[in-house]
């Protein structure tokens, strides 16, 4: 199984920015649970991380060629605004999942809107870096299921 997880602009500043929102833990100990969970899962996992919305469009199209079967992606800011990336997301069939680290429902009102979960099965948010792998999951059975 080939998972692709795509990070939006400053998720690569965890552990450096608003740690009482993101944590304390950085971008690594994201990179390390990340790839622990396709040990467990004995699947291939690619992380890919821009602050560009263009190289994120074009690695979601990528994805369509490269034998991708799944995509978890936290758009980062992105996900407020981003009807290119939604566009992208939804041209390529295969399951995907939206994961937020902080309770994007709590925050303030623009971050309480995501553009991008339409073109995804299931959004996940509030649960931490944790939610990656709860993502991860989802993105898995839904694989399995086809």
């Amino acid at each position: 199984m080939k998972i692709l997880v795509i990070n939006g602009p400053n998720i690569n500043f965890l552990g450096i920015r608003e740690k009482t929102v993101y944590g304390t833990q950085d971008y690594d100990a994201l990179l390390h649970m990340i790839a622990q969970k396709g040990e467990e899962r004995s699947c291939q996992i690619e992380v890919f991380q821009s602050n560009h919305e263009g190289a994120i469009i074009d690695r979601i199209q990528d994805a369509y060629r490269d034998g991708t079967e799944g995509i978890v992606i936290n758009p980062g800011a992105y996900t407020h605004y981003s009807y290119a990336i939604l566009d992208a997301l939804s041209s390529v069939p295969m399951p995907k999942v939206e994961i937020h680290i902080s309770d994007i429902t709590k925050r303030e009102e623009f971050r309480r809107v995501s553009v991008t979960k339409a073109a995804c099965q299931k959004q996940i948010y509030g649960h931490g870096l944790n939610g990656y792998l709860m993502a991860i999951d989802e993105v898995c059975a839904l694989i399995e299921k086809k």
